[in-house]
């Protein structure tokens, strides 16, 4: 196993939000604090990213639209244009929002993905904007059609954050970073409702430290989970409750998302972050806020989906 941090790419504020493009074959993230959008491309070693107005924490490529993409801006899904090499977007399109009431006005969009069938998923934390220490159990979890139509699936979420199906169809996994558990629920891939929620995977019950961020799956069925505050990311087995299979050490404290990528979807893209936290300044040059890449974890991941209309 080698873990390789991606110089080029520099150091994000919050990196989040990593998405494994196949027809470009490159890495797209953002970083939410520095409300930024990124496009890192290993084959020719090249990074570029653009200035957006709001924090923004999800970008998906359009199914079948070369360089447009949906971002989500604090409580906005938009639409825009990149080229993935200007500093700048193009034609901000605003879709849809969410947590509009005045109770709730201060949350802000967090982790998201695209379903199998190509529906947008994303969640809302509570509280202050940038506060997670602060959040509060007012978040919500939705997903949007290709109409824009959106639906609430859970409420009373507090940071809603990583997000991820298994093969077949028939589960989906979800972390309210909060509750310090993993989640698994019952998935219908046609209507796109979940079910039966119940927490597979408790981080007190195994001595993991810190609080469960974003989280992918490999094509074994098991998940792949960054734990912010922590310097690592877990693999586990959901379908053994409580059942830590691995620990893969980063080096950087604040470690919160992965996304698997490469040719071969053989390559574990970890993103993390480096913003002052308990009175403590991370220092980029210590690696907090780098991209890295684990290779040869003996594990490979399903592909992406982007947003089909």
């Amino acid at each position: 196993m080698q873990i390789q941090q991606i110089h080029i790419a520099g150091a994000t504020e919050l990196g989040e939000g990593p998405h494994w493009d196949q027809r470009t074959q490159s890495l797209y993230y953002v970083d939410i604090i520095g409300k930024t959008i990124h496009k890192y491309t290993p084959a020719t070693e090249k990074h570029s990213k653009a200035q957006l107005d709001e924090n923004v924490s999800i970008i998906i490529p359009k199914d079948g639209e070369p360089e447009k993409f949906i971002v989500t801006m604090n409580r906005k899904i938009v639409d825009i244009e990149w080229d993935g090499t200007s500093p700048n977007v193009k034609n901000i399109k605003i879709l849809t929002e969410v947590d509009k009431e005045n109770s709730v006005n201060t949350n802000r969009i967090n982790d998201g993905k695209c379903d199998p069938k190509g529906r947008l998923w994303f969640g809302t934390m509570g509280g202050q904007q940038m506060n997670w220490q602060k959040a509060t159990n007012s978040g919500s979890l939705f997903s949007m059609d290709s109409k824009c139509n959106v639906t609430k699936h859970v409420n009373n979420i507090c940071l809603s954050n990583g997000l991820t199906w298994n093969a077949d169809r028939t589960k989906f996994y979800y972390i309210d970073s909060m509750k310090f558990t993993i989640d698994e629920y019952d998935y219908d891939d046609e209507s796109g409702k979940i079910g039966n929620g119940r927490a597979i995977f408790t981080l007190s019950l195994n001595n993991i430290e810190g609080i469960a961020d974003g989280m992918t799956i490999d094509t074994d069925g098991n998940l792949w989970v960054a734990i912010f505050k922590s310097f690592l990311v877990i693999q586990i087995d959901p379908r053994k409750p409580e059942t830590l299979l691995r620990t893969v050490k980063i080096p950087a404290k604040l470690v919160t998302s992965v996304a698997w990528g490469g040719e071969n979807l053989d390559e574990l893209y970890v993103t993390s972050g480096k913003f002052t936290m308990d009175n403590v300044v991370l220092d980029a040059k210590e690696g907090h806020g780098g991209l890295f890449v684990i290779k040869g974890l003996g594990a490979r991941g399903l592909p992406m989906t982007d947003y089909k209309i």
